[in-house]
């Protein structure tokens, strides 16, 4: 929830979700760490909500919503206001609520604590983020990148594996399914830093709101 919540509100950073007006002060980070909460906070709502009350049903609709109003976000940035990004945090809400509810019937408990480790994640990150512990570099985003890549095609070749009855360890609870398991969460979370990374870039790059009573001749 809380990578998408991010996503949402490193498009909307771009285009002034939230973004004062003229003579007002600028856009902080603190600003887009606000708003992302709220993101957040509305993903997280909708999906308890979604699982707690059986709406499992919901998931495909609501996965289409969020599908065309990412597309909507990512092509037309200039959209990218509170009512869009939150009904992108709300419907993707309901797809891991719906999602969470099938797995919790499975593996009862496992609700909790996906979203304890998720929450607990986010916030580790962007405190990891906030202190400069680690820095956003070229390099770095060109390592995560090739992290992120990797780790999808093992994932996709796990699948197709799996179909043809092949098992390659990496999802039957073995110590390598184990360690890749983790290496998955370790991409995942410095990817959030990415995410960060862009909103600040996008506010330092902000035209700064210009004060009330400048000459105009000037």
């Amino acid at each position: 929830m809380g990578g998408a919540a991010a996503y949402a509100d490193a498009q909307a950073a771009q285009t002034g979700f939230g973004r004062a007006g003229a003579g007002e002060r600028a856009l902080t980070i603190d600003d887009v760490v606000t708003k992302t909460a709220i993101s957040a906070g509305a993903a997280l709502v909708a999906g308890v909500l979604t699982a707690v009350a059986g709406l499992g049903w919901l998931t495909l609709p609501a996965f289409l919503v969020g599908i065309v109003v990412s597309l909507v976000l990512i092509f037309k940035p200039n959209l990218a206001k509170a009512p869009l990004v939150l009904t992108y945090s709300i419907a993707m809400g309901v797809v891991l609520g719906g999602i969470t509810q099938v797995f919790e019937s499975i593996y009862p408990g496992i609700a909790t604590q996906a979203i304890i480790g998720t929450a607990g994640v986010f916030v580790g990150m962007l405190v990891v983020y906030r202190t400069g512990a680690v820095k956003v570099t070229p390099r770095f985003t060109k390592w995560l990148m090739g992290a992120l890549i990797g780790v999808t095609v093992l994932m996709l070749a796990n699948l197709v594996a799996g179909l043809f009855g092949v098992n390659l360890g990496l999802r039957d609870g073995s110590w390598l399914a184990i360690v890749f398991s983790l290496v998955v969460i370790g991409v995942a979370a410095f990817s959030l830093l990415l995410d960060f990374d862009q909103a600040d870039q996008a506010i330092r790059a902000a035209p700064r709101p210009t004060s009330r009573g400048t000459s105009r001749s000037a």
